[in-house]
């Protein structure tokens, strides 16, 4: 991180964090960067929930500004909106996987 979030910033930071730190949501988040826009029944199917599940998640993106709404009919569809989700997830998944590799290699050689 080289430009410090400002003290005044630090609790929205904080509740982005918190968003982003549900696996189930992260799911989703998955599901629509990968197909571009999903809708609540295709989201239900892909993942194997309930609709008030997918719904309540969905809401939480939504109103975090993550994720757009879309209503077609009866029907309503998500997108990612958040440009700096991808390379966000890129970097901890990265970093993972760092983490990861270095353990097996120091308990390979242990």
């Amino acid at each position: 991180m080289t430009d410090l979030v400002p003290p005044q910033l630090l609790e929205q930071v904080a509740a982005r964090f918190r968003v982003l730190g549900d696996a189930r949501r992260l799911t989703i988040l998955r599901e629509l960067l990968q197909s571009g826009e999903l809708s609540v029944g295709e989201l239900v199917a892909r993942l194997d929930t309930t609709q008030a599940n997918i719904s309540k998640h969905l809401s939480v993106l939504l109103q975090a500004g993550i994720v757009a709404r879309r209503a077609v009919g009866t029907s309503a569809y998500y997108s990612v909106t958040d440009p700096s989700l991808g390379p966000l997830c890129d970097t901890v998944c990265n970093r993972l996987r760092d983490q990861g590799a270095e353990q097996a290699r120091i308990l390979s050689t242990a």
